[in-house]
This record gives structure tokens, C-alpha cells and sequence, in this order.
């Protein structure tokens, strides 16, 4: 066991005092809706909506304010794809300190832009993290800077644990609450406030099935191999969890681990998108997601940490059409029928009568099931809810019209 980290209460109120005037107290509300799909009454935490759009800036910003000034002077350098490389960005515009920020090549653009929009200088370096990571490191020997880790700092660490002291704050008697695990950093500096100034609160992790490093690690379990770490909570996929992070804290202060599948992280995406009007990443919504799985013992009153919300916009299209499929609400309908007139017709008629809606067709003669003079018609259908759509094919079945009707696996 190497050297352990430590952290205590008074820390977390220290960095309190340091970041107020710039971090935002973020909103924590009931969802009456989700609290009915739950089965308690969970309330979201929005630090998706805070600034930089995730709760980075909270432990960045404690750790640039408690610099000495002969390291400000230095300047400081950081690795990051995303949210970590936003928050030390504006932490150092903030505390008046220079900053290099390096990101792999295959950084989204956005979070590139928005990277640089608070100041920081970005360097492009590497196909992965890790190369990027290697690169900072490298930097910060070559120009004697102070590297920033991403949440193996007890700096950082007392940043993050902020949210802690404002959930024990508005909520007294909170029973739970589920944390998003990627380094670990956000639920250590949580549970070990909310485990002082509530010791019967339950903290429990939620990891990516795609990245399972820390519930592997959690419960004695090897980790997976052949795993691709590629997941829609990208925020969190780490591939190797920190045996220092589990030690000083997970082992201590978290409940239980556990992990969540990626159709389930799209739906929580949908559903926060749809009901709650707000826009979190996959990294954020799998707290939710971890709710609804029923794994844990949520108690009466459960917290969701929507930890941040900057989703790539070139893909929440596919995300959010993965959610509908794996509700049923969009699906697509193989028919097949005689090659003859009218037959597309009376089809589009049955099923505007179930009232469903039409997104899409495409006729297949060629298709190697097919026997001479049929042919397939694809719909792509917009429906309410899976019992909806069986409804439709039910009605196709039904019509007279369909000599049979395939069931593609992708619309359940």
C-alpha cells in the first residue's frame, strides 16, 4: 500500500471559503416524476449547470487559490479531453495564473474552443489520454510548471467534496446518494463530508459496464478483459482504476459500487433531456440510471449528481435515438408483402390508424428472403411506448396485406 491521501471536514470548509465567489451553488430540486419511476423521492443535483458545465472548477480552482505565489508564478500545465482541462482553465484565468492545457488530437472540437475561450493555451498531443498525459507531465519538468492531476490531489480532492457540504446543508436526513466514478476524486471529497456530518447517509459509486475498474477493484473482482473503455459516459471510461483513491477513501467512506449498461445511460440522457429539461452528459446521467436499476437500497430520499453536461452535439442525436429505440418509441417495421399496387397504400393506412407515425420508407426487392414478386417495406415509425408498437405489428399481422413481418433486433 503506497502513501495514503487524507482529507478531513475542515478541509472541505477551507475550500468553501476559497471558491465561493466564483463557483455557483448549484440547484438541488424533487423530481416527482423520477421519484415515482423509483420508487423514493430522488432529488437531482445540477452541477451540470455550473460553470464550465461540470463540477471540475470546484476542486481546480481550491487548488489554484492555495498555491503559493512562487508556484503561480510558475504557471501550470494539465492533461484532459473535457471537463478537467475547462475547469483549470478558468480556475487559472481566475486566480491570475498561466496555464497550458494538453488535449489529445481527437479531442472534441467544442471542448477544444471552450477550452481555449477561458484562456488556457491548448496543445494537441496524442491519439489517446494517456499520450496527452505523458506530454503534460513531460512539460511541466521541461518548463518547471505545476501539473494538475485530475483528482489525486487532496486540493482537489476538498474542492469537489464541496457539494457534500451543500447537500447536508438543504437536505438533513438524506438517506443516499449515487456518484458518478471515473478517477474517484468527486465521491471521496463527498462522502467524506457527508459521512462527518452524517454518518447514516449512504455514498454509493456507479461505473460505466464499458470501464467496470473501480467496481472490480471495489469488490475483489478482476477487471474484464478485451473491454474497448468506449462508452457514452465518456467523462468517466477510465481504464485503470486508482489503487490510491480506492485505499484512501472508496474502501473507507462508499457503501457499494456499482455498474450500468450503455442503453440504460441513454435513457437516463432522453429522460433528463425530456422531462427534466435539462442537458447532461452520460457521465452525469448514470446516476439516474444506477437508480432506476434497482441494485441499490436507495432509502426514502436519494440524490442523482448530474455532474456535468457538456455532451458532444455530433453525437446526442445517435444517443438520444438509441434511448427511443430502447423505449420503443422508435422502432423499425420490416413488412413483407406482394409486389403489386396499393400495397404501400393500404399498409400506410393501417398503421395511421393505430396512430403512429411514419418517419421513413424504403422498399427492398432484392433482399435474399424474398420470394419472386415481393418485396420488403422498411418503416422507420415513431410510437408511444413499446406496448404501442406491438400494437401496430399486431395490426399488420392482422391486415391481410403482410405475408409476414421481420422483427429487427435493434427495434427490440
Amino acid at each position: 500500500m503506497g502513501k495514503l491521501l487524507k482529507l478531513t471536514l475542515k478541509d472541505i470548509e477551507l475550500a468553501r471559503t476559497l471558491i465561493t465567489d466564483v463557483v455557483l451553488k448549484t440547484r438541488l430540486e424533487e423530481s416527482v416524476t423520477a421519484s415515482k419511476a423509483v420508487g423514493s423521492k430522488v432529488f437531482f443535483k445540477y452541477e451540470n449547470e455550473q460553470r464550465t458545465g461540470s463540477f471540475k472548477i470546484r476542486g481546480a480552482l481550491n487548488k489554484l487559490r492555495s498555491m503559493s505565489e512562487a508556484d503561480k508564478k510558475r504557471g501550470v500545465v494539465a492533461s484532459s479531453a473535457g471537463n478537467h482541462a475547462q475547469g483549470v482553465a478558468l480556475a487559472s484565468a481566475e486566480a491570475g495564473v498561466n496555464c497550458k492545457i494538453v488535449m489529445p488530437q481527437t479531442a472534441a472540437f467544442i471542448k477544444q474552443a471552450a477550452t481555449k475561450s477561458y484562456g488556457a493555451e491548448v496543445i494537441l498531443h496524442g491519439q489517446i489520454y494517456d499520450e496527452a498525459f505523458q506530454y503534460a507531465l513531460a512539460i511541466a519538468k521541461e518548463e518547471n510548471r505545476v501539473f494538475i492531476p485530475p483528482f489525486q490531489d487532496e486540493l482537489i480532492i476538498a474542492g469537489q467534496g464541496t457539494i457534500g457540504l451543500e447537500l447536508a446543508e438543504e437536505i438533513h436526513d438524506l438517506d443516499s446518494i449515487i456518484v458518478p466514478i471515473g478517477g474517484g476524486g468527486l465521491i471521496s471529497g463527498i462522502a467524506v463530508a457527508l459521512k462527518a456530518l452524517n454518518p447514516h447517509t449512504k455514498v454509493f459509486g456507479v461505473v460505466a459496464e464499458n470501464a467496470p475498474g473501480m467496481e472490480a477493484l471495489f469488490h475483489s473482482k478482476k477487471v474484464p478483459r478485451g473491454l474497448t473503455y468506449q462508452s457514452i459516459a465518456d467523462g468517466i471510461s477510465v481504464k485503470s482504476p486508482s489503487k490510491e483513491m480506492y485505499d484512501s477513501f472508496l474502501s473507507k467512506y462508499v457503501d457499494d459500487v456499482i455498474s450500468i449498461g450503455e442503453d440504460e445511460i441513454a435513457e437516463s440522457i432522453l429522460f433528463l433531456l425530456e422531462r427534466e429539461k435539462t442537458v447532461v452528459e452520460g457521465s452525469g446521467a448514470i446516476s439516474y440510471a444506477a437508480a432506476l436499476s434497482g441494485k441499490l437500497d436507495l432509502g426514502d430520499k436519494t440524490c442523482c449528481l448530474l455532474c456535468g453536461g457538456n455532451i458532444d452535439m455530433n453525437l446526442i442525436s445517435s444517443i438520444l435515438n438509441r434511448g427511443l429505440t430502447r423505449t420503443g418509441r422508435l422502432a423499425q417495421v420490416s413488412v413483407i408483402v406482394d409486389d403489386r399496387p396499393g400495397a404501400l397504400q393500404a399498409l400506410t393506412r393501417v398503421i395511421a390508424k393505430e396512430g403512429a407515425n411514419i418517419m421513413d420508407v424504403v422498399h427492398d426487392r432484392l433482399a435474399p428472403e424474398l420470394h419472386i414478386r415481393e418485396t420488403i417495406i422498411r418503416f422507420m415509425l415513431e410510437t408511444k411506448n413499446e406496448g404501442h408498437l406491438e400494437s401496430v405489428r399486431d395490426a399488420l399481422q392482422r391486415s391481410g396485406i403482410a405475408q409476414r413481418i421481420i422483427h429487427d433486433p435493434s427495434s427490440k
